[in-house]
């Protein structure tokens, strides 16, 4: 048995992807009888059940970050909107205060044999090195587990201010593994921490997420979804939008965002053929895909890439439309709107993505720092 203490200000019933992540390991940490400790943002109505059904603790963080609230009109909305992005660009506020916040809980905790810290938001790792010391080590090994990086971010519409670039070189330097989904994606980091990288993708109990699907009946329109954000100029989907509609056919496109001023556009446009949702539970989402044609992924690059949305789109057993940035093959777009679909995406090795394997990675990694030690 190991004692394990993961920090995450991202956990159920969050939606989103550093949530799932959070969750779904210290779920599996706990099934297979390990001392689980998580630092997050406690919420005693939503936690207290799931500590008692798996027998994890929670030291709480405090909390959550407060985004600026743009409200007012004309010229009042658009100069708070600009604060709250000088905010976000030259400070990484609210976001930097889980810096501190990471920082006072650790400093109380000991005698772990691993901690894995999860991002984004990324002072989350900036915490850990600022309470990780010589003298304090928290624990024996340390992994800072990457969605993405964060100097190197291509997910942005604006780079991030030069001097965080101490920031992230400073908590790379302490780590004592980065974790990231594809070893591809170090380019995006700095060259001298290459050698600290190691590949674990997002991974789901496969059982858990299978009972949620729904039987699958043709629709009698095609009928797709898209669950995400989107960046304008990289994760565009207007160029999609403009083509489907330009295609006269009937369709109904349904999409799960958040990037809302994005879509809204075209509702009215599309006369009900897109048709905008808010996200909800996981839960629902996966009998909501299971139900459609095919579903739709936009700018997944496989080699620097690997949303977790694609295990859920994998596990629902529907046809998975890619679309590149670029819009190449739209042609492949107009097969899938005439239920061809032999240009699917075919995601290779999938139990890579079962929980079970995931969590034996962090665990092979703790190991093999101790033996590398011991052998010193």
């Amino acid at each position: 048995m190991k004692k394990i203490i993961i920090v995450s200000s991202s956990f159920y019933p969050q939606l989103s992807p550093r949530s799932f992540r959070t969750t779904e390991l210290v779920k599996e940490f706990c099934r297979q009888g390990h001392e689980v400790t998580l630092v997050t943002h406690y919420f005693p109505d939503k936690h207290d059940g799931l500590m008692e059904e798996f027998g994890f603790k929670i030291k709480d963080l405090g909390k959550e970050p407060v985004d600026f609230k743009i409200k007012g009109k004309g010229i009042i909305k658009l100069a708070r909107k600009i604060i709250r992005r000088a905010a976000i660009l030259f400070f990484e506020y609210p976001m930097i205060t889980l810096m501190s916040k990471v920082k006072k809980v650790l400093s109380k905790e000991s005698g772990y044999d691993l901690l894995i810290s999860v991002a984004v938001p990324h002072p989350i790792h900036w915490g850990v090195a600022w309470a990780r010391t010589e003298q304090h080590r928290i624990a024996k090994t340390w992994i800072a587990d990457c969605g993405d990086p964060y100097m190197g971010s291509t997910l942005d519409s604006f780079k991030k201010m030069f001097y965080f670039k101490y920031l992230e070189k400073w908590f790379c330097r302490k780590a004592d593994f980065i974790s990231i989904p594809r070893l591809a994606m170090t380019i995006n980091f700095y060259p001298e921490f290459h050698d600290k990288f190691i590949e674990i993708p997002q991974g789901f109990k496969f059982e858990d997420s299978q009972k949620h699907l729904k039987p699958y009946k043709p629709n009698e329109v095609p009928t797709f979804v898209f669950s995400g954000l989107f960046i304008l100029g990289s994760r565009d989907p207007r160029p999609l939008f403009d083509l489907l509609l330009e295609s006269k056919k009937d369709f109904k496109f349904h999409i799960f965002t958040r990037s809302k001023h994005i879509v809204e556009p075209y509702l009215e446009k599309s006369q009900g053929k897109i048709i905008l949702h808010d996200y909800i539970p996981r839960e629902d989402l996966l009998a909501f895909l299971s139900q459609m044609d095919f579903l739709v992924n936009i700018a997944y690059d496989p080699k620097t890439q690997l949303p977790s949305k694609l295990i859920d789109y994998y596990l629902t057993g529907r046809p998975i439309l890619n679309i590149d940035s670029n819009y190449s093959d739209k042609e492949n777009i107009i097969r899938f709107l005439n239920g061809d679909y032999s240009g699917k995406f075919v995601h290779p090795n999938i139990d890579q993505y079962r929980i079970e394997n995931v969590s034996k990675k962090f665990l092979e990694a703790s190991l093999s720092l101790k033996e590398e030690i011991e052998q010193h």
